[in-house]
């Protein structure tokens, strides 16, 4: 999964967590449960678990395993994963449930955004220098032309327990998708285990359900503000409350090359190929799961603000709010109508 070393943890009397997108508000030790926390280091990003319960029913190794099973289908960063042995076949390899899970949602968004989330992109974002290997120059616009056919999600074919593929070029990367199917995967372990009051966080993408103690209320997540430019701290825009569902964030400024004065985005554009060049600064989604929420915030970016805003307007299931940059250069945000309903006054 995609390195992300920007995340800190800050201990100040409560414990606040620093995300790329959000930061967890006032998460107090509480009288009626006991207040449980794991946190660790995986798919390349930092991870936290907090839980409220009578006693400890998930510990560390137990998460840790479950992270080793999924990075062995999906990391493009484990050379012998079932994603990386994908991608280096003529035609197809056999996959496990997890593979299936993040391909068949993966094909879904796919149909639904018209293309515009597409996990064939991968070439792409190798030639931009975001795969695994970085490259010394941008790719000039013969060399992405001879990567197009490559490129396309209607060329991938998913049965139960394989995936195949037209073109021997075609390679797939997930990690627009995998890290809130990640999300997701902890949060049915932790409920599997009786646990009903808890929040996950894998590099930012957060699922969260059940209630902070002893307040009895939501727990509050932070919408982070870009900063302005590379020295300036970010602050927090929104705050939001969510009782049961997931939050992510797809945003162009956080992940991102420079080569020379120039600025690149890690979200490429399947249907150019090129960065992604919208008005646009970040996209926050709320969903009943990560893997929805995660699967839309980049297509949303990528349609631009009054795309993003009609195509939201057909999907009651999903709440946004956008940041973006006005014509004249100054920061302002917006949210779909369902989503006012989750901001903390």
């Amino acid at each position: 999964m995609r390195l992300s070393n920007y995340k800190q943890f800050l201990l100040a009397g409560i414990a606040t967590l620093v995300l790329p997108a959000f930061c967890i508000l006032n998460i107090p030790e509480t009288k009626s449960f006991k207040r449980f926390q794991i946190n660790g280091l995986a798919q390349g990003t930092s991870y936290a678990i907090t839980y409220y319960a009578e006693s400890e029913s998930v510990k560390k190794s137990e998460i840790d395993s479950i992270f080793g099973q999924l990075d062995r289908s999906l990391s493009i960063y484990n050379p012998n994963s079932i994603i990386s042995r994908f991608n280096v076949s003529d035609s197809g390899v056999d996959i496990d449930d997890h593979f299936y899970n993040v391909v068949r949602k993966s094909q879904e968004i796919f149909k639904e955004t018209d293309g515009a989330f597409d996990v064939t992109v991968y070439p792409l974002v190798r030639a931009w220098g975001f795969g695994n290997e970085r490259v010394s120059a941008i790719p000039d616009s013969a060399e992405i032309q001879s990567l197009m056919p490559c490129i396309g999600a209607e060329k991938l074919h998913l049965s139960h327990s394989r995936l195949t593929k037209d073109l021997p070029c075609i390679k797939i990367d997930v990690n627009g998708i995998a890290q809130g199917y990640s999300v997701d995967v902890m949060a049915n372990f932790l409920e599997s285990n009786g646990i009903s009051n808890y929040l996950v966080e894998i590099g930012g993408e957060i699922r969260v359900k059940g209630k902070k103690y002893p307040e009895n209320t939501a727990m509050s997540i932070g919408i982070e503000k870009p900063a302005e430019n590379e020295f300036q701290a970010a602050g927090i825009r929104q705050v939001i409350q969510v009782p049961d569902g997931a939050v992510t964030t797809s945003g162009s400024y956080r992940n991102f090359r420079k080569l020379g004065s120039r600025r690149i985005s890690h979200i490429i554009n399947p249907k150019t190929g090129y960065p992604a060049s919208t008005e646009i600064i970040s996209a926050t989604v709320i969903a009943n799961d990560a893997i929805t929420a995660d699967g839309y915030d980049n297509a949303l970016l990528l349609m631009g603000l009054d795309h993003a805003m009609e195509f939201l307007k057909k999907r009651k299931n999903l709440h946004a709010y956008f940041i973006f940059q006005k014509p004249d250069s100054t920061i302002a945000d917006t949210t779909t109508a369902g989503f006012s309903k989750f901001l903390k006054p």
